[in-house]
This record gives structure tokens, C-alpha cells and sequence, in this order.
């Protein structure tokens, strides 16, 4: 499934990834750049497999905990109100 941030939620790319700001809160999250990665790719309206198939193609780790990088990340965005 695709992924969209909430309206009040702001991005920033930078050297190490990417901050997301919660403009409701205030409260800053720093993603690293696996986390980057699969955000860009569920942005641009891929789906998860896409994203763990981008994960294993850029990063030294298998597709199995790919996966399970792909659905932890995307359970905390949506669980924390920060995605849809």
C-alpha cells in the first residue's frame, strides 16, 4: 500500500537521511537512509514489496528482514499519526 504523510507532518532531506517534523507536537523523527528509502519509494506509490525489493537492490541484507523492515517502519509512521 502507498504511503502519505498527514497534512501538519514536514520533511527534510538531509546528509543522514530525512526529519520529519510533526508540526502538531513539535516532536522531530530522524529516519536513516534504509528508512529514507523506503519512504521515497511508498511516496512515489509503490507498495511494500517494491520498497523491499529497493531495500535489498541498494543494501547489503536479505529480502526477509527487508520485509520486516519495510512493515515495522510503515506500522510506526501510521501507529505514531504521522502517515496515512
Amino acid at each position: 500500500m502507498a504511503l502519505r504523510f498527514a497534512a501538519d507532518i514536514s520533511t527534510a532531506q538531509t546528509d543522514y537521511g530525512t526529519v520529519l517534523l510533526d508540526e502538531r507536537s513539535g516532536q522531530y523523527w530522524e529516519l536513516n537512509p534504509t528508512a529514507t528509502l523506503i519512504i521515497e519509494t511508498l511516496l512515489a506509490g509503490k507498495d511494500e514489496t517494491a520498497a523491499a525489493d529497493a531495500v535489498v537492490a541498494e543494501f547489503d541484507i536479505d529480502r526477509e528482514r527487508a520485509r520486516r523492515d519495510v512493515t515495522q517502519l510503515v506500522g510506526e509512521l501510521r501507529a505514531s499519526g504521522l502517515a496515512a
